[in-house]
């Protein structure tokens, strides 16, 4: 980890559900605490508007986020990678912390699909956020 906050980066093919939604989830729950990015192998042109309405039933918004292209930089500046679903597509560094996370994709999906997924990454999130940043 890095002297100061600990960086984590999401990646997902299109950057518009899965990865967005657990940056909105981190970047509300840990505030300022931890730097979030979120990546693409292939970046889709807008965020999918389910992910948006899940997310923003629970009082978060993403409306501000634009799915963005993995660069190797963005990749080796991050402490932690969590990937879901880009397959070979995420470079890999030697001393990152790297996690896989098995997730249903929400592309095409509506919001009654999109809420399980939803809750499943903050239940993720929470996890990943007491190890990174220990109650004291």
């Amino acid at each position: 980890m890095s002297d100061t906050k600990p960086t984590v980066l999401f990646v997902c093919v299109h950057n518009a559900g899965r990865s967005q939604m657990a940056a909105g989830w981190l970047r509300h729950l840990a505030g300022d605490t931890v730097e979030v990015r979120s990546a693409g192998s292939e970046p889709a042109d807008q965020i999918n508007p389910a992910a948006v309405e899940a997310m923003r039933e629970v009082g978060i918004d993403i409306t501000d986020q634009t799915p963005t292209k993995l660069t190797w930089d963005a990749a080796k500046e991050s402490d932690v990678i969590i990937t879901m679903g880009c397959g070979d597509a995420c470079p890999v560094f030697p001393g990152k912390r790297y996690e896989d996370w098995k997730l249903e994709d929400p592309a095409g999906k509506g919001v009654e699909s999109v809420r399980p997924i939803r809750d499943e990454i903050k239940s993720r999130i929470e996890v990943l956020l007491a190890d990174l940043i220990p109650a004291s």
